[in-house]
């Protein structure tokens, strides 16, 4: 049975025992304490957690995850993959233990005829918590097993919970005997290869207190309402019904991993190590396909270096394989036909998808040519040095600077005889991943309260009423105040301090849009608004400086934002979607937006494309934005569910979370249609204009366009139009004739400074030979010193002239000063090949008239720092110096 066949059973299995089908969420999640979905339940969290209401008591989903912890694992072992797909059902306060277990028990082993998988019943085990007797007898009752398979086992296997206080319950995990040829006989206590664990049924129905790890925390009691959460691996059932061995040889991998054999010239099964390469490549490539389809793109730190790593270690276990061409964009089409059936959008999103790998891959080999010189350089020195070991910091520069990976300058390195201080370099680690760390917090927090405080405030008075899209103004009552250290029950003038409204109109920073400014005026205080951020779903919070009087908590106030802060902010917005029209129409459906990020004025918005843009292509984009403006394309908001949007083809940003509503905002109907959840003006001509000012490359495959909108587009285009008279007021030529009369005079200027350089040769020569003629004889070495201006440039080539013109047969050393600015002067000195034959050296020599100072060569060296005063002494005393060699 095919995976995407098992897929499709799973869904019309709960769909038709009344649960709704929930599709699956972007990889990229807006938790902050992920960066992708790595479980089935991540996007249901807010409702079994009980921060949010959920829309339907039951729901079903295949939900994509991605998991790297383990990423070393990938290819070793039969259970690893970085991409997975959890098929869930969900109970949210409805069904619980008697349902789940009947739902998993009767789709594992109905008749494939039926609707079902068509497992051997006598083939499954169970799991339980080892104080579930409720559990134990449901599984008999139901499933007719017998008390050997169904197996007791402890917190570490069999309670869960999120690993901090909040809900936490039982579980039973259902494992299929795959027969003795893959391990040992008697449950999966004793091997968990052989008896594959492929659906976990959780019982959330307690609430658990602080503590660490798994176990060991106080349960606190009953929730109000039991969940139901449980996850089927799919690629796990794919394994089972397929009959193959593990995951990497489902029908989604296995053309993966036998075209990378192909191209590789290896056959899968010959050599375990290439096995193990070839593993890593099938899985990796599909969890690149993935990402990439749901916009993340490679970079430097979080989600874009996992994407990156996960890239680059597929080209190298293609190289390791012997395969040192370029790779990714046809195994990535081979992922894309055996995951197009499941996830069709892997298709049409499959040109952007492609350039953007090729782009990575292409400035991999680049890094990998760079770094090897690197690393080559860096293990001949230990050598010379007689070391044995390459030093952390090496290679943590390889790591840090080259985007080499530590598992590579490794093995480069043992294949030099030459190890790896690898304490060094993981300490180094430790402290980059720490400073990441605390950056990331710092940034998170946007200047917010603790998470556990707003929790709290949550909890009390429920989610904020906001009306940032039908107002600017409400009347408020504070409900919460708080400063760095918790909640505070007043602030006074000029501090800062986070404040919960009861009802808002401002507008949390999200979706690319800045948050809102404004101010809130009470009886007896008026505070200006910041920052307003959603730090927990439902909740909006205000960072806002006490200007006068004090706030309290209780106060009413009046919440207004910024008229003109909003209307900026809406013509930013509402500008980004043109532009993104507008780059789609010039350009492709392949330059789809993958970041944004707009303020009153100006906008930024971040595409893949490789290589940078034209001026052609830059004023046609403008050009379509403009043009959209002028018509004065109307603006409009509707709601739909996610597949009616999805149909019409709006377009989604990959880093939001959207509900069983959406909302599409549309510019000109179809001509932009995308699902936003920002503040927009109500007809294009609103945005008055959009000038770009800025193309620029943010990485490998990746430009930006910056732009100015609005009044501040306006003034960008005044300040160039001000710039343009000016200049055509200088070089005295009509504006329409400037690029030609500026071409002109720079051919001028070239050429002039073309002359003056012949000039200056010339000059150069003519004073050189008789410098060359007056050199002294220093014990039988040929000795010329003399002055320049012009510094140390002037000072090279003087020198390099006079040692040109010393007769070849002699020994020959000069020595030339130049005033470098300041009261400082430059000495180069220079040795003929007659002279290095008789043990001169231009280095050494400028170090002993500078003290130290300066380097090179030994026949051309350089220094600087002299006192000008001294420069006449200091080359009198050359002759001395070589008399004295």
């Amino acid at each position: 049975m095919r995976t995407a066949e098992i897929r499709r059973r799973f869904l019309d299995f709960f769909a038709e025992r009344g649960h709704t089908v929930v599709p699956s969420a972007p990889l990229p999640t807006p938790d902050p304490t992920l960066l992708f979905v790595n479980a089935g339940m991540v996007p249901f969290k807010p409702y079994l957690t009980g921060e949010a209401q959920a829309p339907w008591p039951r729901a079903t989903s295949v939900q994509k995850c991605v998991r790297t912890l383990d990423i070393e694992e990938v290819g070793r072992t039969t259970r690893h993959g970085s991409f997975f797909q959890m098929n869930g059902n969900f109970s949210l306060g409805d069904y619980f233990k008697e349902e789940a277990i009947g739902f998993a028990w009767e789709l594992s082993t109905a008749p494939v005829a039926d609707g079902g998988y068509g497992l051997d019943p006598d083939r499954i085990w169970v799991t339980v918590h080892h104080t579930d007797d409720e559990a134990r007898a449901l599984w008999r009752r139901i499933s007719g097993l017998p008390d050997e398979r169904i197996v007791a086992r402890g917190d570490e296997d069999n309670f869960w919970s999120m690993g901090v206080p909040g809900p936490c319950g039982p579980c039973s995990e259902l494992y299929y005997d795959r027969g003795p040829a893959l391990g040992r006989a008697g449950g999966p206590e004793v091997d968990e290869d052989r008896y594959m664990e492929f659906w976990n049924l959780v019982f959330m129905q307690y609430e658990r207190g602080e503590g660490p790890g798994k176990s060991g925390y106080p349960i606190l009691g009953e929730l109000p309402r039991r969940n139901i959460d449980t996850g089927m691996g799919l690629e796990r059932m794919a394994t089972l019904l397929q009959g193959v061995d593990n995951l990497y040889e489902i029908d989604e991998t296995r053309p993966v991993l036998d075209r990378a054999a192909a191209l590789a010239g290896v056959r899968y099964g010959a050599d375990a190590e290439a096995d193990v390469r070839l593993r890593v490549v099938a899985d990796h490539v599909r969890t690149a396909l993935m990402l990439l389809a749901d916009g993340t793109s490679p970079g430097n730190e979080g989600r874009g270096y996992v994407l990156r790593r996960i890239l680059r270690r597929s080209v190298r276990s293609m190289r390791r394989l012997g395969h040192e061409d370029p790779v990714l964009t046809e195994l990535l089409a081979v992922a894309r036909d055996c995951m197009a059936p499941s996830y069709p959008e892997v298709a049409e999103a499959y040109g952007r998808i492609a350039d953007q790998a090729a782009g990575e891959e292409d400035a991999f080999r680049a890094t990998l040519k760079q770094g090897t010189t690197v690393l080559d350089t860096a293990v001949t020195r230990v050598k010379e040095a007689g070391g044995h070991q390459l030093p952390g910091a090496q290679a943590f520069l390889l790591h840090d600077t080259y985007g080499f990976p530590v598992d590579l300058t490794l093995e480069m390195a043992a294949e030099q005889g030459v190890e790896v201080d690898r304490e060094g370099f993981t300490a180094l680690m430790r402290e980059q991943r720490e400073r990441a760390r605390a950056d990331a917090r710092a940034r998170k927090s946007g200047g917010t309260a603790d998470t556990s405080a707003l929790r709290s405030v949550l909890d009390e008075h429920g989610t904020t009423d906001w009306r940032a899209w039908d107002t600017l103004t409400t009347d408020s009552r504070v409900l919460a105040l708080l400063g760095p250290s918790g909640p505070v029950p007043v602030a006074r003038e000029g501090e800062i301090v986070t404040v919960v409204l009861d009802r808002t109109p401002f507008y949390a920073e999200s979706g690319g849009q800045d948050s809102d400014a404004g101010r809130l005026s009470g009886t007896s205080a008026e505070a200006e608004v910041l920052d307003v951020q959603r730090p927990l779903p439902g909740l909006v919070v205000h960072q806002v400086r006490v200007a006068s009087g004090e706030l309290a908590v209780g106060d009413e106030v009046h919440a207004a934002v910024d008229p003109e802060w909003r209307l900026g902010a809406r013509q930013a917005h509402s500008g980004t979607h043109v532009l993104h029209a507008a780059l789609r129409q010039i350009l492709g459906p392949n330059a789809l937006q993958s970041g944004s990020y707009n303020r009153p004025g100006h906008l930024r918005l971040d595409f893949p494309w490789r290589g940078g843009l034209s001026a052609t292509a830059r004023g046609e984009i403008e050009e379509a934005a403009n043009q959209a403006l002028r018509r004065d394309l109307p603006v409009g908001v509707r709601w739909m569910t996610l597949p009616q949007a999805k149909e019409l083809g709006a377009l989604a940003l990959f880093d939001e979370t959207y509900g069983e509503k959406v909302r599409v905002v549309e510019i000109g109907g179809a001509w932009s249609r995308e699902l936003c959840g920002g503040t927009h003006v109500q007809h294009a001509s609103q945005i008055g204009v959009i000038a770009l000012t800025a193309e620029s490359s943010v990485g490998a495959g990746m430009r930006r366009l910056e732009a100015a909108v609005g009044v501040e587009g306006f003034g960008y285009l005044a300040r160039e139009r001000d710039l343009v008279a000016r200049i055509a007021e200088q070089v005295q030529a009509p504006r329409a004739e400037l690029p030609d009369r500026i071409a002109t005079l720079l051919d001028r200027l070239k050429s002039a400074d073309r002359e003056n350089q012949r000039l200056r040769q010339q000059a150069t020569e003519a004073r050189a030979a008789g410098i060359a003629t007056a050199a002294v004889d220093v014990d039988g070495v040929l000795v010329a010193t003399a002055t320049a201006e012009g510094g140390a440039e002037a000072a090279r080539a003087l020198a390099l002239a006079v040692r040109g013109l010393l007769p070849a047969g002699r020994p020959g050393v000069v020595a030339v000063g130049s005033p470098a600015g300041g009261d400082r002067a430059v000495v180069v000195t220079a040795v003929n090949p007659a002279g290095r034959a008789a043990g001169q050296d231009a280095s050494a020599l400028v170090k002993r008239l500078l003290n130290g100072r300066g380097g090179g060569s030994p026949e051309v060296a350089q220094g600087g720092g002299l006192p000008t005063e001294e420069l006449a002494s200091a080359l009198a005393a050359v002759p001395r110096l070589i008399g004295g060699a």
